[in-house]
């Protein structure tokens, strides 16, 4: 009896997935250099309008000695932080701290 209603709750669910209305997202507008921009604000180009491919730019700066160290160091303290983590799993009765109603 009750896998019937699990089955009924997902068809139910699974047909008001397929009826949802698909919402569409504003339009987006570039400028003369490519970048995204707000469409009717001063210098961007009409919707619809892209750079041309032969005068795209794909080169991104490369990162600094300084901002490679700081990831770096970051990821460190991160792991530090997860491997100081006292062992906890749950399963002894002295994993938990007392709770109400407890002698």
């Amino acid at each position: 009896m009750k896998l019937v209603s699990i089955l009924r709750v997902a068809v139910i669910a699974s047909a008001m997935s397929l009826q949802a209305a698909a919402v569409f997202a504003a339009p987006t507008c570039q400028d003369r250099g490519g970048l995204t921009i707000r469409c009717g604000t001063q210098g961007a180009m009409p919707v619809g309008w892209s750079l041309p491919f032969e005068e795209r730019k794909f080169e991104s700066p490369a990162p600094t000695t300084g901002e490679v160290l700081h990831v770096i160091v970051t990821v460190g303290l991160l792991f530090a932080l997860i491997a100081l983590m006292p062992e906890f799993d749950g399963r002894r009765g002295s994993d938990w701290g007392k709770q109400e109603g407890d002698g």
